[in-house]
């Protein structure tokens, strides 16, 4: 299994531990934080510009052969068990992580969409959850003790 999560940022911000974590599973995991001059652009010139960006730029790595998730507030909201059953059996999965405006509607078209909260957090914060979450759902996968009830 191959996981990647794109998030619109400027620095690199490796979840290191996680990553470390779930590579015990035999997964290859990448944390890619994509920053350019349009998207520094869109973001000085309007919340729809920047959105739009995101779009443009996220949609580069959308893959047909892959299960493409963007998380968004407005997403569906599932529990671990859920999620767990969401990654179980897929090859290559790609989660994309807006940046400070969130996603346009035509590049939440192309992906499947979950809430991490109804709360709005940081692209830090949502990288940690779902490094996290990531790792939750691989133990619930391979019976490991991790996850308890």
């Amino acid at each position: 299994m191959k996981i990647k999560i794109y998030s619109i940022s400027k620095k690199h911000n490796k979840c290191d531990d996680f990553i470390k974590q779930i590579k015990q599973f035999g997964v290859i995991v990448e944390d890619i934080s994509i920053f350019n001059s349009s998207i520094q652009k869109a973001q000085k010139d309007s919340p729809k510009s920047a959105k739009e960006t995101y779009g443009i730029e996220f949609s580069k790595y959308l893959k047909h052969n892959a299960l493409n998730i963007a998380l968004h507030p407005k997403g569906k909201e599932v529990d671990t068990h859920t999620f767990s059953n969401i990654l179980k059996d897929k090859n290559e999965i790609i989660f994309f992580i807006g940046g400070a405006f969130g996603f346009d509607d035509s590049f939440l078209s192309k992906t499947i969409n979950i809430s991490l909260s109804k709360l709005t957090f940081s692209h830090r914060i949502a990288k940690i959850v779902i490094f996290e979450q990531i790792f939750r759902a691989l133990c619930i996968i391979h019976n490991h003790p991790y996850h308890k009830e």
